[in-house]
């Protein structure tokens, strides 16, 4: 089976579920997902005290509708399960059209989509439908029905850890979400995307961070996974990134962390750069703002952890957000594919992004002798591999890491890498230590 068939099954499993930011839905996502990518489920109790928030209570839905006057179904929530204000409260009652209507959500401009509404910390309960259907709604009595149940129950998040080879403490954190119902861009390319690069980086011979994956319910569930694991993140997250709206066709975007010029800020921009004229893809890069997904989380003032998101067509930019019409269609998943590789090629950088020292500081050391002068008969190739131990060499000074170097030489990090290392074999070069 290729990815990209493993993908489409794994889709059309995720996307007919009632999910939300607790219940069975997500519990049932999350067990797929266990599938792919080993998850650790943990519970969070209902009223439990995040920082200023509290775990609202859990959410179920087993079925809602509409009946007209003539008693046929308006509205079916089995048809499509935007169709419900997420976390409606149960009702079943009879009422005009008149007084039917503060409870109806569509969008004019927008006369075929139907919106995703959603109340999580206030009662109320509702409908969505499109405009069209909207406007087809005739004077007379209606029957609205809505059988859910909001309990005390939990939150469900899954997490793991791929460990470093190389007994590294710091981490590269991978956080998305899971509680969007029906929607594909922006809620399932995140969790695929995340779950297929674990599977490739639990393949690798050689990691040199940890790995901590984490799916979690948007806003709430970052925060909750905050309050159990923000120090810890705190003292060892090297880089991270919020993986969300990454299957569409359009161009990369990425967003920076609130820090700016972070690790995980220059090794991404420098693989654009690098890499995207290779899968003919352009890029733009946009400054960190506090709206968005849950890097509102991780780069809240008092984390401000180095966490940064790679996106296709980014949240709130395409009119299919947060509609019906960020469907299925609507995503690529050979663009999913091609997006998993930026990423995979990113966390590469950053595993090859390290400080050295050269240790014959004064005046060049001599190459020939200890066998690394280029001896290429392609002479642009041998001037090139020279060039780059030069400037290897001479910004080895603590302060540049090759990241930097490599930006300064013009040239791709993954073609300074295996210069560096050789010149630390021969003892030119050695790594030193830096903070997060």
């Amino acid at each position: 089976m290729t990815q990209i068939s493993e993908m489409q099954e794994y889709f059309d499993r995720l996307w007919p579920l009632h999910r939300s930011i607790t219940g069975e839905g997500l519990r049932k996502s999350l067990r797929i997902l266990k599938e792919i990518i080993p998850l650790n489920l943990s519970e969070v109790a209902s009223g439990t005290q995040v920082f200023d928030w509290k775990v609202p209570m859990e959410w179920n839905i087993e079925d809602a509708y509409l009946l007209g006057p003539s008693g046929e179904k308006v509205i079916d929530f089995q048809q499509n399960n935007l169709h419900v204000v997420n976390y409606s409260e149960p009702v079943n009652c009879e009422l005009s059209l008149d007084d039917l209507n503060p409870f109806l959500h569509s969008i004019s401009d927008q006369p075929t989509a139907i919106p995703y509404v959603t109340s999580y910390y206030k009662s109320r309960w509702g409908f969505c439908l499109s405009e069209n259907q909207r406007r087809s709604l005739v004077p007379g009595r209606y029957k609205a029905v809505i059988d859910s149940t909001l309990h005390a129950g939990s939150l469900t998040y899954g997490d793991c850890v791929v460990p470093s080879t190389e007994n590294e403490s710091r981490e590269i954190l991978i956080s998305t979400y899971l509680c969007h119902p029906s929607m594909g861009n922006n809620e399932l390319t995140g969790p695929l995307l995340s779950a297929f690069l674990y599977r490739k980086l639990a393949a690798q011979k050689v990691r040199r961070f940890n790995y901590r994956f984490v799916i979690a319910p948007e806003t709430i569930g970052a925060l909750a996974y905050l309050s159990k694991h923000g120090e810890h993140l705190k003292k060892y997250c090297h880089a991270g990134f919020i993986v969300t709206c990454c299957g569409t066709d359009d161009d990369l975007t990425y967003k920076r962390s609130r820090r700016g010029d972070a690790t995980v800020d220059r090794c991404t921009e420098h693989v654009l750069k690098y890499f995207t004229p290779h899968i003919q893809t352009n890029y733009s890069v946009v400054d960190f703002f506090p709206e968005g997904s849950d890097e509102r989380q991780y780069c809240s003032p008092g984390f401000n952890l180095p966490v940064g998101s790679l996106m296709r067509a980014m949240y709130g930019t395409y009119p299919e957000y947060h509609t019906s019409l960020d469907d299925k269609d609507f995503i690529s998943l050979p663009a999913l594919v091609n997006t998993i590789e930026v990423y995979m090629k990113t966390v590469q950088a950053i595993e090859a992004n390290h400080t050295y020292l050269n240790t014959k500081p004064y005046g060049e050391p001599q190459l020939g002798s200890r066998g690394l002068y280029p001896t290429l008969a392609n002479v642009r190739e041998r001037d090139k591999q020279l060039k780059l131990t030069m400037y290897i060499l001479n910004f080895s000074d603590g302060e540049h890491d090759l990241c930097a170097i490599a930006e300064k030489a013009g040239a791709p990090i993954w073609e300074l890498y295996p210069i560096a290392e050789k010149l630390r074999e021969r003892d030119l070069l050695r790594r030193i230590s830096t903070s997060p």
